[in-house]
């Protein structure tokens, strides 16, 4: 009897767990979900839930599955053609994702290889057309503010992103130049051109260093020259003053000849003497007969009263 209930309930187990495969599914986080009836796409599912879905057996119902997490992708190294006629190598990446499963099935089934092959030919249009819109100078230069890539990617992303989302159900999430290179045939005209380019910037260079200087000296002459007026002002004024001065002084002198005669000696006789040297002389001699006479009055100083 407990045989029979046993085998009962894993029978009422299994037929539970039958049921359940064909009349419900789950989806993972990283899986998107569409569900076809008869054939034909009827619901996407896009986001996972603690319980699951429901669905109608097969045939009725079938649920497809594809992964929604972000594919990389790299395109090959090709030469492309620039604006201004420069051939360059580019390598371009991606990233991309399934935005509408209807979409991508119709084109692909569930082939990613098929999907990123499309890619590479759009990916290959979009790069040529952007490339042909800019010069040389905008991939390679020597100034950094000629240099474009933002604008460039950006431009290339704008191209793709529309087409696949609404011819391949795919939504291109970034896209970027990852490697850049240069043919042979034209890597010394490259070469030659950013030593002109550097050229280019030295001479400018040196033309604003001249500039600078030519103001500095400018001013330094301006300077020099303000200086020196208000040096000669200061001179002829200290000479007018000393002239004024010396005017006084010769108008004394004129009155009392003696006393300038005298105030001569006594100077030059102040000079020879800071040395203290010994001098022989005769005592007439200007200005040591100054000595002479103040010995004299003073051997005659004591007989006067």
């Amino acid at each position: 009897m407990k045989r029979n209930y046993l085998n009962l309930t894993i029978g009422v187990i299994l037929l539970l767990v039958f049921v359940a495969l064909l009349f419900c599914f789950q989806v993972r986080q990283t899986e998107i979900a569409l569900v076809t009836t008869f054939g034909k796409p009827t619901r996407t599912i896009t986001e996972p839930r603690a319980f699951p879905y429901f669905k109608w057996p097969w045939p009725i119902q079938k649920v497809q599955k594809f992964d929604k997490r972000i594919q990389n992708f790299e395109e090959k190294f090709e030469e492309t053609l620039t604006k201004d006629s420069y051939n360059i190598i580019i390598t371009v990446y991606a990233g991309w994702s399934i935005s509408d499963p209807t979409i991508f099935r119709e084109r692909f089934n569930d082939s990613v290889v098929r999907a990123e092959s499309e890619l590479t030919t759009l990916l290959r249009s979009a790069k040529n057309a952007v490339v042909g819109q800019h010069p040389f100078a905008h991939f390679i230069s020597t100034d950094e503010n000629e240099l474009k890539f933002t604008d460039i990617e950006t431009s290339m992303l704008s191209a793709v992103k529309g087409v696949a989302k609404d011819n391949y159900g795919i939504d291109v999430r970034y896209l970027g130049i990852k490697q850049l290179g240069l043919p042979e045939s034209i890597t010394q005209k490259v070469f030659d051109r950013m030593k002109e380019e550097r050229q280019r910037f030295v001479q400018k260079l040196q033309a604003e260093g001249e500039a600078k200087a030519s103001d500095i000296r400018s001013a330094a002459n301006r300077e020099r020259a303000e200086i020196l007026t208000k040096a000669e002002s200061e001179v002829t004024e200290l000479r007018g003053k000393a002239e004024a001065e010396a005017a006084k002084s010769l108008a004394v002198f004129k009155e009392n000849p003696e006393l300038a005669v005298f105030l001569l000696k006594i100077t030059a006789l102040e000079q020879s003497l800071k040395d203290r040297s010994t001098l022989v002389l005769d005592q007439r001699t200007p200005p040591f007969d100054l000595l002479d006479s103040g010995a004299q009055g003073a051997t005659q100083s004591p007989g006067k009263k």
